[in-house]
């Protein structure tokens, strides 16, 4: 069975060491926040201006003016800080950030991720992720492996204008994770959700990849 949402985060989570300072972008990537593994301390990072995000609030202890960067309520911890766009962005672009979760449109098998607009179709704005892919050392992307169409969204290229090229470490998928050494090496098939078979991740995939 292809994992659930939770359980691709749950997934992602796994990528996090004690210590770190993360963001996690929109959508899926969020969930990262509620399975952060026991036993490590990391620090989420938001672009609106906050570091020290806390998991999804219990419904009805919301605070409807404590929001991360895509407007979804959050809560705080102890040790939370509040701080302007600007230096959040600083932290950002000056590599201070050790690992981003992101969701994506389409991955080409050179590691350029295309996430924040679809040609023709409204969109908010381009959001951090352009700053994200340039400024954080490890990029890991959370997706479906298909789109709603069917269409593969591991691709050799990508169709959809780019948000950063040959960026992407780890792309994690409710089939299957795919990781690769170092920029320009091929992404290798890891990992497998249970009762996923390899013909069907091939089948699923354009991109090509090792086994």
């Amino acid at each position: 069975m292809p994992w659930t949402r939770d359980q691709m985060a749950a997934r992602a989570a796994l990528s996090l060491r004690d210590g770190f300072y993360v963001n996690l972008g929109i959508g899926i990537p969020t969930l990262v926040a509620n399975h952060i593994p026991s036993g490590i301390e990391i620090t989420l990072q938001s672009e609106n201006g906050m570091l020290g995000i806390g998991p999804f609030p219990i419904e009805g202890e919301e605070d409807a003016d404590l929001i991360n960067a895509g407007k979804q309520t959050i809560s705080e911890r102890p040790n939370s800080c509040y701080f302007s766009s600007s230096d959040s962005f600083a932290m950002i672009r000056g590599g201070h950030i050790d690992l981003t979760v992101l969701g994506a449109m389409e991955v080409s098998e050179r590691g350029d991720i295309a996430n924040w607009m679809i040609p023709g179709k409204m969109i908010k704005g381009m959001g951090g992720a352009m700053d994200l892919v340039a400024g954080v050392k490890q990029i890991v992307v959370l997706m479906e492996h298909v789109a709603k169409d069917g269409s593969a969204k591991f691709v050799p290229a990508c169709s959809l204008p780019l948000t950063g090229r040959n960026v992407v470490d780890t792309i994690i998928t409710d089939l299957a994770v795919f990781e690769r050494s170092c920029a320009g090496s091929p992404y290798k098939l890891i990992e497998l959700a249970d009762g996923v078979s390899i013909e069907e991740v091939t089948a699923k995939t354009t991109a090509h990849f090792v086994i």
